[in-house]
């Protein structure tokens, strides 16, 4: 039997807004997504170096974000019944593994592709369900601080994209002194670090815990979740058009990021260094967006923002990239790129928890995580065999072209404007169901 605490005292503590455990969320994932910035450099740099092919580079990230994609969307249940907690640290550990493994296997000389790939795929398969736990959390542990979800989910995404921008900036400066093996392995060990913050952090919450009263586990009642996900998704209109306009734009950034910027940089810039800079500049525009939309956001109306910064991330990058040389345009063009990428997912997060009832978050989070994912693993593989069949600028044209018709897609459908539209998310709704 648990002991309970004095009337009094429980009052008294209930009436204490708990800041701490949000806290050690956000620095779990400073630390874990920062980690994450440096393999998102060192693997590309690493296999561009080791094999001098950008075809290699693409079928290395493909490999790395198709076990994500399928993660993603049956982890929902797994998350309910183990527990958000759980969920978190184990994919943090298991990542951790898996990262650290590639430059011991090449330290020791035994490397081979296939076992570069395959432990890609590993870090892969466990990375979705770990954060989709994490970024649940956020609304109950806003309710805990006593912040608006507004401003919660700004300082989430803006401690994220501050954490891209340190570890982007650090990348690749570190794979310049110490090589890409040495960080890939400071990388692995900010899994480490994520999974113990975040088993103090959050120890004892309610919504860390196990879903109580699940059904028994079975291929049944584990379709049926997935199935109540997805029908919830499709009825959602907006949610729907989010996750098919997602579905393009995240499969063209992953070739943006795999490919795209790291052959530029060697081919045209100043190698890891310039690689370096460039992400970290998006990444410090995108911190900066974040600030100011946690600062204004509550004030400003969504959907003609989202379209503005929807435009303003994508396209201009690549076009820049291909026709304006030099270190300079490409830069200025990234941090203004990354204010709106800033803007962006505090937007969307805040519809997502306005609009999914608690019960199902992390069923239809993980589906909808699946959606926007779902081509993300050809983006990085039809990429690199576009730049080495038909060269550097054509892929960029071709890549910032289909950014661009994808968009514009907000202001062309009538569904985008109903991003004002405030919902309560629990009040009772009809049962969901497949059509």
């Amino acid at each position: 039997m648990t002991a309970q605490a004095p009337a009094g005292l429980a009052g008294q503590a209930e009436s204490s807004p708990d800041r701490w455990s949000l806290g050690f969320v956000l620095a779990a994932n400073v630390i874990s997504i920062a980690g994450n910035s440096l393999a998102g450099i060192g693997v590309p740099w690493f296999v561009l170096q080791t094999t001098g092919s950008a075809a290699k580079a693409g079928l290395v990230a493909f490999w790395g974000m198709l076990p994500l994609v399928v993660s993603a969307l049956v982890g929902g249940p797994v998350i309910d019944r183990i527990g958000r907690l759980r969920a978190s640290v184990i994919s943090d550990l298991v990542c951790g593994a898996a990262i650290a493994t590639i430059p011991f296997l090449h330290y020791g000389g035994v490397l081979r592709f296939w076992e570069l790939c395959a432990l890609m795929a590993v870090n892969g398969l466990f990375h979705a369900p770990g954060e989709t736990a994490r970024n649940v959390l956020t609304p109950d542990l806003a309710t805990r601080a006593r912040m608006p979800l507004t401003r919660a989910t700004s300082l989430y995404t803006g401690a994220s994209r501050g954490a891209r921008m340190l570890g982007a900036s650090l990348g690749g400066i570190l794979i310049a002194l110490l090589g890409a093996e040495s960080v890939l392995l400071l990388d692995a060990a900010t899994f480490g670090i994520s999974a113990l913050l975040i088993g103090l952090g959050v120890r004892g919450i309610p919504a860390a815990g196990p879903v109580r009263d699940s059904p028994r586990v079975s291929l049944r009642t584990y379709r049926s979740e997935l199935c109540e996900g997805l029908a919830f998704l499709i009825r959602a209109r907006l949610l729907l058009a989010l996750t098919l306009v997602l579905l393009v734009t995240n499969g063209l950034d992953q070739g943006w990021s795999a490919v795209l910027l790291p052959v530029h940089a060697t081919r045209d810039l100043g190698g890891s260094v310039d690689l370096g800079l460039l992400a970290g500049l998006f990444s410090a525009g995108a911190l900066g967006g974040s600030l100011l939309y946690a600062a204004l956001g509550h004030r400003l109306p969504r959907w003609p923002v989202f379209t503005l910064c929807f435009i303003l991330s994508g396209f201009p990058r690549m076009l820049v990239a291909a026709f304006a040389p030099g270190l300079a345009p490409l830069a200025v063009t990234l941090v203004l790129a990354g204010i709106g990428a800033g803007v962006l997912n505090p937007i969307l997060s805040t519809l997502l928890y306005e609009t999914v009832p608690n019960a199902l978050r992390s069923r239809v989070m993980g589906v909808l995580a699946a959606g926007v994912l779902l081509a993300t693993p050809l983006g990085g593989l039809i990429c690199g065999y576009l730049v080495d069949r038909a060269g550097l600028t054509t892929a960029l044209l071709a890549f910032g072209v289909t950014y661009l018709m994808v968009t514009i897609c907000p202001m062309v459908f009538p569904s985008w404007r109903h991003m004002d539209h405030r919902a309560n998310p629990d009040t009772p709704q009809q049962p969901a169901r497949l059509p």
